[in-house]
């Protein structure tokens, strides 16, 4: 299997008709074209290596940008990896096209490698901007949560499932807008189907960000677990300082979603919430900007108290709005650590 046999299953772009004149003077000259090069891509720098897989930017001549190229090496992977996790991360992002995902292209297999590329996100991840400004103020945590709420209630929309919705994987784009990335352990088809909504028991994720009911090793809704991460990311962006000035509209929020499952905020619901319908606010790009008071955090302040007063009283009042019976959805086993060995799956025999 030495040709690039996935490139025409999973390409996102039409095949080029003719060769550019630099190929065919490499030719000439007797210089054998990578499997790369022979698809118009000049690899790059190395931005990140984990066990098995490298990401490297590339330049691309079909795009006419800087591209970033995941390698994935077959004799590293683990085999349950590449027959049926890799094919379905594959499967699911190529039909995903949203401002705030990162844009897969296409997709190249030869015999030694899989070559995933994608959207390269030029200005790092949500991590690499944490740890550059020591925190970030409420008015940036705003306007990123609520691109990354928007990106993910996309794919819950269309069935698709992230399970691995953390800071690394939050990218950002030269105009510093949200895009999500890495969907190795997403799944697709999970609508519910005459009112059922199916749970899951892979349990997988990052230990930090992880939902108490899948450290628990119960059965769950990948929905509303996707929903705590993005509040563990809210939470890490707005109480770094050691005396973080937080306002009372995102403190209700994020008490609202890191609560049990049952009484958790669903998605929906975090969209029409009171701290994220506050007026819009430029980010900003050092922590050194002066900040303006906005009146309208004053007045969100007594609406939150307002709604947040009987939080915890009763069930009823956050519980989901699925009101579905509970079907068993069960995936292979399979185990897989990142390079910093904080990644996991773990299933029920």
């Amino acid at each position: 299997m030495a040709t690039a046999s996935m490139t025409d299953k999973y390409s996102d772009t039409p095949k080029a008709s003719l060769k550019t004149t630099e190929d065919k003077s490499d030719e000439k000259s007797g210089k054998k074209l990578t499997v790369l090069e022979s698809h118009g891509y000049t690899i790059g720098k190395t931005i990140g290596a984990g066990s098995y897989a490298t990401v490297k930017i590339a330049k691309s001549d079909r795009h006419d940008c800087q591209v970033a190229v995941k390698i994935v090496s077959k004799f590293q992977a683990p085999g349950d990896y590449l027959k049926k996790f890799l094919p379905r991360e594959i499967e699911v992002v190529k039909g995903l096209k949203h401002p705030n995902l990162i844009r897969f292209l296409q997709a190249i297999e030869t015999t030694h490698r899989v070559y995933i590329i994608m959207e390269y996100a030029q200005c790092g991840s949500l991590l690499d901007a944490i740890r550059r400004d020591t925190f970030i103020d409420e008015f940036r945590s705003r306007r990123w949560f609520r691109q990354l709420l928007e990106a993910v209630a996309y794919c819950h929309e269309r069935g698709v499932v992230h399970r691995d919705v953390k800071c690394e994987n939050v990218l950002m784009d030269r105009n510093l807008n949200i895009k999500l990335s890495d969907f190795g352990f997403a799944r697709g088809q999970m609508k519910p189907k005459n009112g059922i909504a199916p749970l899951s028991e892979t349990f997988c994720g990052s230990y930090a960000y992880a939902s108490p009911e899948i450290l628990k090793g119960v059965a769950y809704l990948p929905q509303l677990s996707d929903v705590w991460s993005m509040g563990v990311q809210v939470q890490n962006k707005v109480t770094f300082p050691k005396e973080p000035n937080v306002s009372q509209a995102c403190r209700s929020l994020i008490s609202r979603i890191l609560v049990p499952q049952r009484i958790r905020l669903d998605i929906d619901r975090v969209r029409n919430d009171i701290w994220l319908s506050l007026s819009l606010v430029d980010a900003q790009t050092s922590t050194t900007d002066v900040l303006k008071d906005v009146s309208v955090v004053r007045d969100a302040r007594n609406t939150a108290l307002k709604r947040s007063s009987g939080t915890f009283k009763g069930a009823k009042k956050h519980s989901t709005a699925i009101g579905a019976r509970i079907i068993d959805v069960r995936s292979s086993n399979f185990n897989v650590l990142d390079e910093n060995n904080n990644r996991y799956r773990r299933n029920f025999k």
